[in-house]
Formats: C-alpha cells, structure tokens, sequence
C-alpha cells in the first residue's frame, strides 16, 4: 500500500444537521509525505483530521458517506481503539491532552494503556526523550512548565506508540519562536523517519522547506492543492486574498523591532507601575518593572514563553498579588480590588471565562454597552452562531466571543492574553480593526501576544520581557 490516507468522495455530516458540513472530499496522502492543510477558521481543516485519527464519526457523531481510509483502518467502519497505534494527535491546547501531573507518568500513559510492561515503558521513555532532546523535562509538574514545555510533552506523549501518521492541529499558535524552532525540529526528525504527518495551521512561515505539498480547505471542500516548490513562490499579498497567512515574516519583524525601539511619552501613564515584582508564592518571576502605559493606544506584550507575561497582565487587573512594588492609575495606588473592579482580562484558555448558555447571552453577561452587540457579533463573524452554546464551538471561535465580551465590557483596563491564537488572516484583521476602534474609548489596551503580524501591523508600541540573563 502507498497510501497513508485515502479519501474517495467523502462526505460527512454532523447529528441534528440536514447538510453536509464536509463535502465530497478527493485526497490522497502517501506514506511518509508530509501535508499541510491550510484555510479559514471553519473550513472543514480540523473536522477532516477527526475523521484521519477515528474521532469521527463513531465519538464525535455523524453519517460519512463516501470512503475515507488510514492505512487498513476505514472511518466508516473502524473502532476508534484500532486507531490508538496508528495514529497519533498533537492539539492547539496540551492541556486538553493531558492525563497526569508528573510529566513521565504523562508520557508512560499510552504505554500503560495498550500494556506494555514496566520495564519496556522505561526504556521506551529513555529512547524517546533522549531522541527529541526533552530529557531535562522528566519528572516535572506539567502545570509548572511553560506553554512550549507543555506542547513538547503533548508531541513525544503522541509519539511513545511510535505512531504510523501523526497529526498536528494548531500545535504553534500560543508558542514562542524558540518553541516553534523545537516543534519544527521533532516534525524534521519524524519526516526523516517515514512517518506520514498532516498539519493543520494558520502560521504558514515555520513550515517552509518542510512540507512537500500544501491544500486549500475552503466550506467543507478542498478549494486547491499546490506542490510546495509551486506555493512558496505565492506572495504575502496573495496569500492574504486566500484568507491565508503570510510565509515570510521578515517585514514584520523589521516593524517589530521598529516598535520596540521607538521612543515612549515622558509624562506619567495613566496605569504604572513601580519596582513591581511578579510571580507565583515565593517565586520570582521578573523585579523591579517601571512601566508606563497609555489611554488610546495598544501596547504590545512580548517575549519568549515563560517570561511573565501571563503573569504580568494577572497582577495588572489583580487576580493575583504582587510580591513586592506598587501598581497606579491616575497616580493614586491601586490595591487588587480596585485593579479588578477595572479590568477585564481575555485569557489565553478562553475556556475558563465561558458560562453562558449560548453566545448571545455570553457576549451581553456584564456587557456596559449591550446596545452595541450586534455591530460587534457582525464584525467578529459570530452572528451567524449567537443561539450556539459556546463550548460547542471551536477553538477560534471562542476566542472571537472573548473577544467580543472584552469589547463590551466598558472596563478602564483591557488586556487580551494572546487574543488570536487559533485564528485566521482575515479574523486576525478583524480582531486588529477593533482594537483601533476600542482606542477611542480611552481604555489602557494591552495585547500580549506571540503573533507577529498581528504585532507589527495593529500595535503602536511593543514593551519585550526578557530576564535578566537575556
């Protein structure tokens, strides 16, 4: 057999549903080749891979009509469990992946699930940390590792049964670029291998000169194909009539470096800080922060993962203390209360701010200016899924109702804790064209964010956590 994946008009549709979401589908994936599949949020990209790894249709339910195989195992008719060994998944979030709080009980648990012996568990996990280079990750708490760490776990726990496909679903999107450099080296090592890898992404610029050939996803259909050779000659401009990504970041970062040199106000901001020092307990994660930011304008947060910057926007809007410093708004000290009664925050796990029954009722909970809600709903695509409860939606969609539920909130503060993760060219846009619109409020604006189109195009300046060492 030369194919890996081998989809014959496949169609697929959803319970409770009367079309087909995905739609007669032609591919072919041969063994060792590695595809990326690309296109709006929505596009069918995510729901095709349920149906590659055995999700669909049995757990996540629904009629396939058409044919779908993944080497001998068809969707049709295949259990999910015959899946477990043949092919193996790495999601946007590890958190949605993880079993256990010691990261080697995480990477023994396929091991132990499928029976292999204590002994073969333990060498299984020298070979295969020592391989991809994660030795020093042994023995940790996974809540203590950084958002990369977590995605390094998630990707060699993926991989313990040596998998014969491995699917990758928005593995960057929260990562740094050393973290993405890490992920890309894994993904070369496997590829070496013969290992068959479909990824599904927006950041197209890490994967040049890694896949062989590139599809277009567009409503449920498989809109173009391109060799690799052929795609990465498309220009940024056309990319972003596709609705796709750009390939080369060199602009932007030149624009970024730009923004983080460029000189700041000498008056006091409206919100500062003095000799802040954050972190967790008794540990320190950045001393003495003299920062000074402004009304009417969008600050960007930036740095490699783990330097504090989730941490930092937690102490700004007072979900958690500062251990040591003083924090102001309009010179006056600001206790954690105050900051809070403030502040809004959009997390980066936007699942935990979710509470409402639909996505209406969602956007217009604590909402200052309900009367704008539909405006807002229209320009982050969502009105189409306002009676949708919100945990019945992706990733990306979600964090367009956080978004959208920040907008409204008519809080003084507002910082968005990596607000475009999961989300395409044309929504990062529309999320950057109502960040200019929320300026006119006055709100002191914070984005921390490891996107750097976003950054180099919507940001007016960029502050960059380092340690000290760095």
């Amino acid at each position: 057999m030369k194919q890996a994946i081998t989809s014959q008009g496949a169609s697929f549709k959803f319970l409770h549903t009367e079309e087909p979401f995905l739609k007669d589908l032609h591919l072919k994936v041969e063994k060792g080749e590695c595809v990326l599949i690309c296109g709006g949020s929505g596009s069918g990209k995510t729901s095709f891979s349920r149906l590659i790894n055995g999700i669909s249709p049995q757990y996540i339910e629904g009629e396939l009509t058409g044919h779908l195989q993944t080497f001998h195992l068809n969707a049709e008719t295949s259990d999910i469990e015959e899946y477990v060994p043949i092919v193996g998944s790495v999601f946007q979030n590890p958190k949605t992946q993880h079993f256990a709080v010691n990261t080697t009980s995480e990477l023994a648990f396929p091991l132990e699930n499928m029976g292999f012996d204590p002994d073969a568990i333990r060498k299984q996990i020298i070979h295969k940390t020592k391989t991809f280079e994660i030795e020093h990750l042994l023995d940790r708490n996974i809540f203590q590792l950084s958002g990369g760490e977590k995605q390094q776990i998630a990707f060699v726990t993926a991989n313990m049964l040596e998998p014969a496909v491995l699917i990758l679903d928005e593995v960057t999107s929260n990562l740094d670029q050393e973290a993405m450099a890490r992920i890309r080296k894994m993904v070369q090592l496997l590829k070496a291998r013969g290992v068959t890898i479909v990824i599904l992404e927006h950041r197209l610029a890490w994967t040049k000169d890694l896949v062989d050939r590139y599809i277009l996803f567009e409503q449920g259909t498989i809109k173009k194909q391109w060799a690799a050779a052929d795609f990465i000659q498309l220009s940024n401009e056309e990319l972003y009539q596709m609705g796709l990504r750009s390939l080369d970041l060199s602009s932007h970062r030149e624009k970024i470096q730009d923004k983080k040199s460029a000189s700041v106000p000498t008056n006091p901001g409206l919100l500062q800080t003095k000799s802040l020092t954050i972190g967790y307990g008794k540990k320190k994660v950045l001393e003495d922060l003299y920062l000074d930011f402004y009304p009417g304008q969008i600050t960007g947060i930036m740095g490699a993962n783990g330097r504090g910057k989730s941490t930092l926007a937690n102490t700004l809007t007072g979900f958690q203390p500062s251990l040591a410093g003083k924090i102001y708004w309009a010179g006056k000290k600001m206790t954690a209360k105050q900051l809070l009664q403030k502040s809004y925050l959009v997390m980066q796990d936007m699942n935990y701010q979710l509470f409402s029954d639909s996505v209406e009722d969602e956007i217009l909970l604590g909402a200052q200016m309900p009367e704008a809600a539909e405006e807002v709903m229209a320009a982050l695509n969502l009105s189409s899924y306002k009676e949708r409860h919100p945990m019945s939606l992706s990733e990306g969609q979600k964090q367009r109702v956080a978004v959208a539920s920040a907008l409204l909130s008519g809080k003084e503060i507002i910082i968005f804790d990596e607000p475009t993760s999961g989300l395409d060219y044309e929504h990062m846009e529309r999320f950057g064209r109502l960040l200019q619109h929320l300026k006119e409020t006055n709100a002191v604006i914070l984005v921390i964010t490891h996107d750097e189109e976003l950054a180099a195009k919507w940001f007016d300046s960029i502050i960059e956590l380092k340690l000290d060492t760095e």
